[in-house]
This record gives structure tokens, C-alpha cells and sequence, in this order.
């Protein structure tokens, strides 16, 4: 680094040093323009956009899909590089503006239920699917959910930030975060050396939480890192991952809210199984 930084004794916004991200970005919360959100006919409302955030619940509505659980939904898309997370809609149903956001409307009264680990307990429970009662099994799984939730903005904000994103690459921040990337997958190839997945034998939302981010940054699908971090080096991970990409429900999952990629794997909108037989065959 040439340049030295030195705080001033209040920080201000200034919105040109917002990179990729300055149009949306903003130091306050709440609503910057009225927008109502869609709904359709299905009990589960779902508004978010296919990040790996996205993933864990788009999977998470279509694993009991296919477990022949009554977990039909709708899912629309909100464009974050559009401001979408802004509309008055979608703050009332998550005020701190993040996909994902769902409105649960299967019982007497509307329930908004946001954090994607939220979501992910609300619908585990709902669906008595892919979440123990209780004892050791229960807690094993909460702690790897809970860990994703604390470790992946070290991935997300903190390397993927700096190292794919960011206006200006600076080693100093690059290293720091790529240092906490691969402490964190070791962590996870060391466990899954010993266990199918995530939490033991048995696959559940912690690993629906972990694998769009961790298995799709192995497979080589997230800030084009896979070289970079030397991902094979994590064989325990990388079988995991591949395990995991195989299911069908993780395969439709990826592609809802996606708006970008190959004509096959968008899917902005989810309205019934019968959607994803339109794609174009890829």
C-alpha cells in the first residue's frame, strides 16, 4: 500500500468510493421509494434474489417439495442492483433490507420471517424436515447453522468483497480475508472427514445453510477463486459439495430468482414445479 489512510474524527458517506455497489449502498435503513410486492396464490411468499443468501432457502422450499411435503411457494425477484430491497413492500416484511424475505400466510395470520437461518428453522419446523427434535443430533446441526451465519461474511463481504468487487485491489485486506476463507474450510474438511455431512449422517439445513456459499466457492462458481484459494486441496469438502450438487432439489433450487447465467439455469420467477420444465434444455 503506498497511500496512508488516516479516519477523520466523524466519518461522512461518500457515495463514490461505493464501488460496484455505490447506487445501492447507504449508511441508513428504511424505505427509499413506495413499492408494493406481488402476491400470488400459494401459502409461502418468498421475495429474493438467487445469491447464495437466496440458495439456502430456494432449496430449502423445494427439498420438501420433493420429499412430497406441502411446501408450494411463490418466489419473486428482488434486483438489489435496482434498489428493489428498498421498496416500502419489502422493508415491512425485512426492515434491515436483505434478501431473503418471506411472508408465511398458511395460518390465521401472516408471518414475516426474515434472516435466511430464520427462514430455515421456520420452514425445518413447519415441514418436520431436515431439523432433529431435539438432543445432541438438534444442537449439533444449530451450531453449524450458526456458524455459517457468523463465518460467511469473513467470505461474502470480507474476501469475496475485496477480492472480486471492490474499485481498487489492495493485498493488505485481500490476505487478511483469504486467510480466514481457508481457516474456514479447513475447519469444514476436517469435520467432514469424519461424517457424511455437515452435522453427521444425515443430510440438513445446516448443510443447505454452508453449501452455497463453501460448496459453490470449491466448485469453482463464486468470484472465480477456485485457483486462487486452492480449493482441491480440500478433499473432504470437495466430496461434500459434489454430494450435495447432485440432489435434484439443489439443482432446481440454484435457479430460482437467478437472473443472469445460462438461458437454463434462470428461473427470476417460481410459481409451480411446472416452471422449470419451460427452461431451454441446456
Amino acid at each position: 500500500m503506498t497511500d496512508t489512510y488516516t479516519p477523520p474524527d466523524v466519518w461522512t458517506w461518500d457515495a463514490k468510493n461505493g464501488g460496484k455497489f455505490a447506487s445501492t449502498n447507504r449508511p441508513i435503513a428504511g424505505a427509499t421509494h413506495d413499492k408494493a410486492l406481488p402476491a400470488g396464490d400459494h401459502p409461502y411468499q418468498l421475495h429474493s434474489l438467487a445469491t447464495p443468501n437466496g440458495v439456502k432457502v430456494t432449496v430449502m422450499f423445494e427439498e420438501p417439495l420433493e420429499a412430497g411435503k406441502p411446501a408450494e411457494y411463490d418466489a419473486y425477484l428482488i434486483d438489489i442492483g435496482e434498489g428493489d430491497q428498498f421498496g416500502s413492500g419489502f422493508v415491512e416484511i425485512n426492515p434491515n433490507s436483505k434478501i431473503p424475505a418471506l411472508l408465511d400466510c398458511s395460518g390465521k395470520e401472516p408471518v414475516r420471517v426474515f434472516e435466511s437461518a430464520s427462514i430455515l428453522m421456520h420452514l425445518a419446523e413447519k415441514f418436520d424436515i431436515f431439523l432433529p427434535k431435539e438432543g445432541a443430533a438438534r444442537a449439533e446441526v444449530l451450531n453449524w447453522l450458526f456458524w455459517q451465519m457468523g463465518s460467511a461474511p469473513y467470505l461474502g463481504g470480507g474476501f469475496g468483497h475485496f477480492y472480486a468487487y471492490a474499485p481498487e485491489k489492495f493485498q493488505y485486506p485481500i490476505d487478511r480475508f483469504a486467510m480466514e476463507t481457508k481457516r474456514q474450510l479447513d475447519v469444514l474438511d476436517r469435520e467432514l472427514a469424519t461424517r457424511t455431512y455437515i452435522a453427521g449422517e444425515d443430510y440438513t439445513i445446516a448443510d443447505m445453510a454452508i453449501w452455497p456459499w463453501y460448496g459453490q466457492l470449491v466448485l469453482g462458481r463464486l468470484y472465480d477463486a477456485a485457483t486462487f484459494l486452492d480449493v482441491e486441496s480440500y478433499r473432504h469438502v470437495m466430496r461434500w459439495a459434489k454430494l450435495i450438487d447432485a440432489r435434484p432439489a439443489v439443482q432446481r433450487g440454484r435457479k430460482v430468482n437467478r437472473s443472469w447465467g445460462e438461458p437454463d439455469m434462470q428461473l427470476p420467477e417460481r410459481h409451480s414445479a411446472a416452471d422449470f420444465d419451460a427452461l431451454p434444455k441446456g
